[in-house]
């Protein structure tokens, strides 16, 4: 298989560049700068790629930040919401059609380089937030993107149905150095332990039992998970 992976340099799609070349595939790395305030993870992911002899990409779409407006990781006046992935703030988080416009990009190189398919990291835990890493979303895409060329490409996402913990889980099972990824929204030098993404990092480790080797700025005020699995 030949698979273009959209690859943000996060837990996620670090565990899955990890699980593809496991599996044998050939994989090309793809990166969007779409104006988010914490593109910091575009180098991890670059540095990540180059360490595993992936071919690595970036699509740079900074100059539509502006038509992206309403979500605090594209809107420079808003701030990035604190807390658990739970609460109701964190649809502040959504970057309207995002995923659709990533796997647009990555449909047309996979087309053009005859690769068999697109992969992306979307799992369980972002249903409830994240609408375009919904399963019927993702069957959608996958439909169009078959038809959208005479080279037939398809979508693949083997996490939708697990938990972060289960992937995290995974990808100690591959020895994903899982401190070189990138999770902050933030975009400091050091993850913040405040937003959203970091709280969800926290607790997968915790779930996992697997040691989060993260650096984190402040310690999440919320009561630890006890480990399940």
């Amino acid at each position: 298989m030949k698979t273009v992976l959209i690859y943000s340099g996060g837990l996620d799609s670090t565990v899955l560049l990890y699980d593809l070349l496991a599996g044998g595939d050939t994989v090309l790395a793809l990166s969007v700068d779409y104006g988010q305030r914490h593109r910091s993870e575009v180098e991890h992911a670059r540095r990540i790629a180059e360490s595993l002899g992936v071919e690595w990409q970036l699509a740079d779409l900074s100059g539509i930040a502006h038509l992206l407006a309403g979500s605090s990781l594209t809107s420079s006046e808003m701030a990035v919401p604190h807390g658990h992935y739970a609460d109701d703030n964190m649809k502040q988080t959504v970057v309207p059609n995002r995923n659709m416009i990533m796997l647009s990009v990555a449909a047309g190189w996979a087309m053009g380089r005859q690769a068999d398919r697109v992969a992306y990291g979307a799992h369980g835990g972002d249903h409830t937030i994240y609408p375009d890493c919904r399963p019927e979303f993702a069957a959608a895409v996958d439909r169009a993107i078959r038809l959208a060329d005479w080279h037939e490409v398809q979508l693949y996402c083997p996490f939708i149905a697990m938990s972060k913990a289960e992937i995290v889980a995974r990808g100690a099972m591959l020895h994903v150095d899982f401190g070189r990824t990138w999770s902050c929204y933030e975009g400091g030098p050091i993850h913040c332990g405040k937003c959203g993404t970091c709280f969800e990092r926290r607790e997968a480790f915790l779930r996992a039992g697997v040691p989060d080797p993260t650096q984190y700025a402040a310690t999440p005020d919320y009561p630890a998970p006890a480990p399940s699995c």
